[in-house]
């Protein structure tokens, strides 16, 4: 867990080495990642990296949740067309996994299997959030009257992400664009009004 203890850190080296951590981790893998790999791309000593963080589990987890708050802020603005909203949000998802954090977050849940506190950590910040963020777009899909709850909505998180966990762990099939409409297609007819519900207008 991050210290508090020393000096208020600065910002600009935790930025720097959240970013050195993802982008490391990204290019040579979660095993050979090491606290002192990324203090040296960050430009920072090791010992400054330890006073913030025990692990690289760690970092990877504060890295994670900073990638996510800048980029979802960013990237995706909810429009109130409930199916929509929902395949653009798992676009931007998909694309930071491709891109950025499919190594680290493949590699940290890893280590939480056998890590319970890590585990708990990992869902605390990172796994629930974003799956909070979906469940309640589909929730207010539901209370507008667009989708209708005929499968819980959770399990309904779960058929999203977890083909998107799927792959990062097999890499039978790209997470891309393409597995995004199709995921929100599915939803569109798993919470169809009515029985000849089709997704997003097509028919």
């Amino acid at each position: 867990m991050t210290g508090t203890r020393g000096r208020p850190r600065s910002e600009e080296a935790k930025r720097a080495i959240l970013d050195a951590a993802l982008l490391l981790c990204e290019r040579d893998g979660y095993q050979q990642l090491t606290i002192k790999g990324i203090a040296d791309e960050a430009g920072a000593g090791r010992q400054t990296v330890y006073r913030w963080w025990p692990d690289k589990a760690d970092i990877l987890i504060d890295a994670l949740v900073d990638l996510r708050e800048r980029e979802l802020a960013t990237l995706f603005q909810e429009t109130g067309d409930t199916l929509r909203d929902v395949e653009v949000v798992l676009k931007v998802t998909f694309k930071l996994n491709r891109e950025l954090i499919g190594p680290a977050l493949v590699g940290v849940m890893a280590d939480a299997q056998r890590d319970p506190e890590l585990s708990k950590r990992l869902q605390d910040t990172v796994i629930g959030p974003r799956r909070d963020a979906l469940r309640d777009i589909l929730r207010r899909g539901v209370e507008a009257g667009t989708l209708a709850e005929n499968v819980p909505l959770p399990l309904v998180v779960d058929f999203a992400f977890g083909a998107m966990w799927y792959r990062l762990l097999s890499h039978h099939a790209p997470i891309d664009d393409e597995l995004a409409r199709q995921i929100s297609d599915a939803i569109a007819r798993l919470l169809a009004t009515s029985p000849y519900g089709g997704a997003h207008g097509r028919t």
